[in-house]
């Protein structure tokens, strides 16, 4: 108990054959299609990651998709060749803020 409130632990129950797993499936893929099925790829990972995430006693839940990342990428993509690689600098903001967006409590 904190200051009269019960708080319930945070932890990830994920495993490590499994996240290797994700990872290796992923790369074949990536490789397979030269790079096009990468939004595929960070998409299972990322479900992976934050469905085995619990954050006070609340599981999350990644609802993102494959394909909406994909729009996302093929502009962010063109606005970085445009850019001569400037805007590649936000793209981690970029995709951090897809990812928090796509992610709810079940």
């Amino acid at each position: 108990m904190k200051g009269g409130i019960r708080v319930e632990k945070s932890y990830f129950d994920g495993g490590l054959f499994e996240y290797v797993g994700w990872v290796i499936l992923g790369t074949i893929v990536t490789v397979l299609t030269f790079g096009i099925c990468y939004p595929w790829s960070l998409v299972m990972r990322y479900r992976w990651k934050i469905n085995h995430t619990v954050v006070e006693g609340k599981r999350l839940q990644f609802n993102g998709t494959a394909v909406g990342l994909f729009g996302h990428w093929i502009k962010w993509w063109l606005l970085t060749l445009i850019t001569v690689g400037i805007y590649g600098f936000w793209l981690f903001i970029k995709l951090e803020q897809w990812k928090v967006k796509n992610t709810t409590f079940r």
